[in-house]
């Protein structure tokens, strides 16, 4: 990938979206679509879930964006649905073209060139997952909303499943859930390539 598309923060390398999707281009991108998994309501935390494919001439990768108020940028905070449709391919693109490093989009409360936007209370985890700590967790003593019912059932569906979400599980329970299903899907989508070969 070309230096211009690299930026190092905090002594760890991060790639820009834009240097994805032109590696993707150079390796033979055929197809990217998207599908917006969970639209964001006040019930949900407003939280927007995108999935993404991609195709190229090596195979099909996937990848699932999240993007709310809370992981964002205040400039970004209004246009939730697209940053979590960027995170979706940016994750589907680092697999396709073989990219270990995060993107820098994937990344909370922070700009294209990796500074910290100007509410500044995002923290890294070593791995170089964003969190907010001020945010508070979803609450074991709340039920699941509606929204998060809905959000494991299509998830489930995604990776082939026909999973009905208990009725009874809490709001933590039902994150948690979510979580899961999103990483299962995650690395499903990551491993197509291997098993279209084998």
């Amino acid at each position: 990938m070309k230096k211009e598309y690299i930026i190092n923060w905090q002594g760890n390398d991060f790639v820009k979206y834009e240097g994805l999707l032109d590696e993707a281009h150079q390796q033979g991108l055929c197809r990217v679509s998207t599908t917006l998994v969970q639209i964001p309501e006040d019930e949900n935390g407003n939280v927007a879930i995108v999935a993404a494919e991609i195709e190229t001439s090596k195979g099909t990768f996937g990848g699932i964006g999240d993007a709310s108020p809370e992981n964002v940028g205040r400039m970004i905070a209004p246009h939730i649905i697209r940053m979590a449709e960027t995170r979706a391919k940016a994750r589907a693109l680092r697999d396709a073209v073989n990219i270990g490093a995060t993107a820098i989009e994937e990344l909370g409360d922070l700009d294209a060139d990796g500074a910290r936007s100007s509410n500044g209370i995002a923290a890294i985890h070593e791995d170089g997952r964003s969190y907010r700590p001020d945010v508070p967790k979803a609450s074991p003593n709340r039920p699941a909303s509606a929204n998060q019912l809905s959000t494991i059932a299509k998830l489930s569906r995604l990776l082939g499943q026909s999973e009905e979400p208990r009725e009874d599980l809490t709001s933590a329970e039902a994150s948690e859930r979510i979580t899961d299903l999103s990483r299962k899907y995650n690395d499903l989508k990551g491993n197509t390539l291997t098993k279209r070969s084998a």
